[in-house]
């Protein structure tokens, strides 16, 4: 599909000012969605089944807050608008990218300081392994977002399998220490 092709969804929501729990919570689905904002109350997130459920759980936050939503369908009219809708779009995905990125060197960094201070637990090993797999579900999240393939795609995929083997690499140290600090059976 080309850029002056793509269909978009546009949502406008209305909202009460008070309490404000209810705006913040649309604001939180839209973004967690993928949405980008185009001003206040208006958002817009490409016209493809990855946004679906975002946008419907969105709509059900606004309607049970008592406001209005509205969604309709646009495209750019001319290619200038569309191509501008999708880097404005690309932008949001970088962004996204940037954040996963120093997540990843965060967790690097962890299983360095777990490796340096010879920390080899199961237990640090369960939490490692838990923060790889909230990497791998935020990359599987944003991988299904990124429908133009943000500059960023790429490196991200490839850290994320850096990330695993550092957790691969800690874990076999772990079963090697628990191994060799195992009382010999008669």
């Amino acid at each position: 599909m080309t850029t002056a092709d793509m269909r978009w969804l546009v949502l406008v929501i209305k909202l009460p000012a008070e309490p404000s729990r209810h705006r913040v919570a649309v604001w939180r689905e839209l973004r967690k969605a993928g949405a980008i904002s185009l001003g206040q109350g208006i958002w817009a997130v490409p016209d493809v089944p990855a946004f679906a459920d975002g946008v419907a759980r969105a709509v059900e936050l606004t309607d049970s807050a008592g406001g209005q939503a509205m969604t309709l369908t646009a495209a750019g009219r001319a290619t200038e608008d569309a191509a501008r809708f999708q880097r404005l779009f690309t932008d949001a995905r970088s962004a996204d990218w940037a954040e996963f990125l120093a997540d990843c060197a965060k967790f690097e960094a962890e299983i360095a300081k777990e490796t340096r201070i010879a920390k080899f637990t199961l237990a640090e090993l369960e939490e490692e392994e838990q923060s790889l797999e909230r990497l791998r579900r935020r990359h599987r999240d944003l991988s299904a977002r990124d429908v133009f393939t943000a500059p960023e795609a790429a490196q991200a995929a490839e850290r994320l399998k850096d990330c695993e083997r550092r957790c691969a690499d800690y874990a076999e140290r772990v079963f090697e220490e628990l191994h060799r600090t195992l009382p010999e059976q008669p």
